[in-house]
């Protein structure tokens, strides 16, 4: 496997902007806010191809509305990891543990070289892959670019997701997406949903084929591990509440609902 590390990306995560584009409270105000970004975007290296792409991006309402009444997202207000899991799928946590335990044990030899590489258990990935996309099943509907710059510009989450919001228009310059590819309301991507600057920065190519490709089940996969294991991911290790691997799982996703639901899920896989 090749890891793939964007060395202009990580610059433009390190330095600042010489424009900044302020953050919005309304919708009414997202051309305003796209024009400001855009000069940002310039001065962070963004071609044309990406200035193109961010000027003919649409505000995601579906994103707006996450963003808004962060209740309406499924799960979030379930703590009991059974319950979450159960709200965030449709169907029992059981019925979900057995879909992950019969997804591991399909693709095992897939597993379990991510496994020996990253030290990342193919039953946390298995639940991962499940959670954010059914295993592939659904893989968003929403504009990438249009929905991460609509999460930048919203002033709860900016600056915060600026950067990756910029990667998206980064991707399209390298055509590794199109302005139309289409992923999750935040702009994720792919089968495990990264976002466009996690990818950029930890995105591998485990199939061989020369590329990175998150649309790829296997490199999506082994770029998660990857991700989890440049947090502080440690092989052979517990992962439940409490421990460094547990904490790890923040980088994924900062919910501690999320987190305890992965853990949960992935001890009932493995066992």
């Amino acid at each position: 496997m090749r890891r793939i590390v964007h060395a202009a990306l990580l610059s433009l995560l390190a330095t600042s902007p010489a424009f900044a584009a302020s953050c919005i409270t309304d919708q009414g105000s997202f051309g305003a806010y796209k024009a400001a970004f855009a000069q940002q975007a310039a001065s962070r290296g963004v071609g044309q191809r990406g200035l193109q792409a961010l000027q003919g991006a649409q505000l995601s309402s579906i994103t707006w509305r996450f963003e808004s009444r962060p209740s309406s997202q499924t799960g979030v207000s379930h703590a009991d990891p059974a319950t979450f899991l159960a709200k965030r799928t449709g169907g029992s946590a059981q019925a979900f543990v057995n879909a992950a335990r019969s997804r591991m044990n399909k693709n095992a030899n897939l597993f379990n070289s991510i496994e020996r590489q990253y030290g990342v258990p193919g039953s946390v990935l298995a639940v991962i892959w499940g959670l954010e996309t059914s295993w592939g099943g659904y893989l968003g509907k929403t504009p990438i670019v249009g929905g991460a710059v609509t999460l930048a510009s919203y002033c709860r989450r900016h600056p915060r997701f600026e950067p990756h919001a910029e990667a998206a228009l980064m991707m399209v310059d390298r055509g590794m997406i199109s302005p139309n590819t289409q992923g999750g309301p935040s702009g994720e991507l792919g089968h495990m949903q990264f976002l466009a600057g996690n990818w950029m920065r930890y995105g591998v190519d485990a199939n061989g084929d020369g590329r990175a490709d998150p649309y790829n089940a296997a490199d999506a996969l082994a770029s998660a591990a990857n991700l989890l294991r440049q947090n502080g991911w440690q092989k052979g290790q517990p992962f439940g509440e409490g421990t460094r691997n547990f904490r790890a799982l923040s980088a994924w996703n900062d919910s501690g609902n999320y987190q305890r639901a992965i853990a949960y899920a992935a001890q009932a896989v493995g066992n």
